[in-house]
Parts: structure tokens; sequence; C-alpha cells
């Protein structure tokens, strides 16, 4: 029986298949920014603590403003892409969540290698992250593939 899987219940229809992933690419795009926005506004409070921190430390904590965004990031990702709802603020706001294509959940370990490989994919192929989703099916990225996700409509 072939089919996708969307919370633990195999999807047959070709109807209901397009519906999972339509207009997917575009929101995805748009929640990235947003993410992005958010987790820019985080790093302000985070960089505050760690000049604070340099302060006591006699400059020795001023060292983590060279990871502060990825890390910053990071923890974003795992708190909300690695939760309940399987997606960030930004996927949320777009209607749109993370699925494995084997029905489980997503959890905060594979949340943060998924986002790893994004950026390091970002690193080394640039145009071919966005590209891909134009080939591979269910609009799905090269980290998608790897990890044996999908991104998909949330209603």
């Amino acid at each position: 029986m072939s089919g996708r899987i969307l919370d633990g219940e195999i999807m047959t229809r070709a109807d209901e298949d397009h519906r999972l992933y339509s207009g997917v690419r575009t929101r995805r795009m748009v929640a990235f920014v947003i993410d992005y926005l958010l987790i820019g506004l985080m790093v302000i409070p985070v960089g505050i603590v760690v000049a604070l921190l340099g302060i006591l430390t006699f400059g020795l904590g001023w060292l983590l403003f060279g990871i502060l965004v990825p890390l910053t990031a990071l923890f974003y990702v795992a708190a909300t892409l690695g939760g309940s709802r399987q997606a960030t603020w930004g996927m949320q706001m777009m209607d749109i969540r993370l699925a494995r294509m084997d029905g489980g959940t997503v959890d905060p370990l594979l949340a943060v290698v998924h986002t790893v490989l994004f950026w390091a994919g970002n690193a080394i192929l640039t145009p071919l992250i966005l590209l891909a989703t134009l080939f591979l099916d269910h609009k799905r990225t090269v980290h998608d593939l790897l990890l044996g996700t999908v991104v998909v409509r949330a209603s």
C-alpha cells in the first residue's frame, strides 16, 4: 500500500496527499524569515546576560559571544521544532510542521540535527538546497531526505 503518514495514519488518496504539501515551499521560506527575526530578538537578552557574565568573570565570559547566535538558535529549535507541535513559531504562523515519514514524533535531538544539516548544506550547497525542492518528492529538501522527514500543512 503506498501512501504518506500524517499523525500515524497512512494517507492513500491523492487529493489528501496533495493538500498536505500545497504551498509548503513558500510557507517554509516565510517561516524561515520569521524564525530568524525571532531568534535575532532572543539574542538581545541572552547577549545582555553574556555581557554581565563577562564582567563577573573578568572578560572570560565574553568568549561566549562567538557562539551566542548559533547556541540561541539551537535551543530555540530544540524547544519548538522538537516540542509537541513539531513546529517553530514561524512554522506555526505559516500553518506547517515537520513530520517523520515513519509516523514517529520529532524529538529535540532530531530537530537540532535537522537544523545543523540545514546550516551545513547551506554553507556548502546554498542554491541546491532550494532547487532540490523542485525535484524531490513532496517538496523536500536534501536534509529532509537524509533524515526521513517532510514538512506538511498542519491543518
